[in-house]
């Protein structure tokens, strides 16, 4: 489990990108470089890492959940996924 401080920091940064996101692109569109840099690190959605959504794991990130395998096994075998059921044969 990542620690708090690491996932709201992530939180964060989310933020900051989703409140610049059309400055950004205005400013992409027009040129402006300059300007570019002028706005804040962590505005650019580069610097966002996946991270899960319930423990803030960093690897094994399972897009189409939002979640670490870990959790997504553990989920998927409490029946908590809609859809998901464990294989068997």
């Amino acid at each position: 489990m990542a620690k708090e401080s690491i996932k709201a920091r992530q939180r964060k940064r989310e933020r900051l990108v989703a409140h610049y996101a059309d400055k950004r692109r205005e400013l992409k569109e027009a040129g402006d470089y300059e300007g570019l840099q002028k706005l804040p690190r962590n505005a650019s959605p580069v610097r966002l890492k996946n991270r899960c959504k319930i423990t803030g794991r960093p690897k094994g990130y399972i897009r189409q959940f939002g979640i670490c395998r870990n959790m997504f096994r553990q989920m998927a075998s409490d029946g908590k996924i809609p859809g998901v059921t464990k294989a068997s044969w």
